[in-house]
């Protein structure tokens, strides 16, 4: 899972949970590294977006886009996305 965005709010992780699902976790910001292995997996099909994004506004509503993405847990936002054209 990547986790690409940022949080509003602290959030708990229950590692007793996670204990045996032989999971591992790995931090750090979205960088160079990173964002080609994403797209890799996009284009591969193998990790799907879409399913992340809430909102999509027309590139002509970016401000409202904006002000979406300032105000995610007011407006139940996950991700924004901006279509261009």
């Amino acid at each position: 899972m990547a986790n690409v965005g940022v949080f509003g709010e602290s959030v708990t992780l229950h590692l007793e949970k996670l204990w045996a699902q032989n999971i591992m976790l790995t931090t750090r910001l979205v960088d160079t590294v990173t964002t080609p292995m994403l797209l890799k997996l996009a284009l591969a099909g193998r990790l799907n977006p879409e399913k992340l994004v809430t909102h999509t506004f027309p590139l002509l509503e970016i401000l409202r886009a904006y002000d979406t993405f300032a105000n995610a847990a007011r407006e139940h936002a996950l991700k924004v996305a901006i279509k261009a054209g």
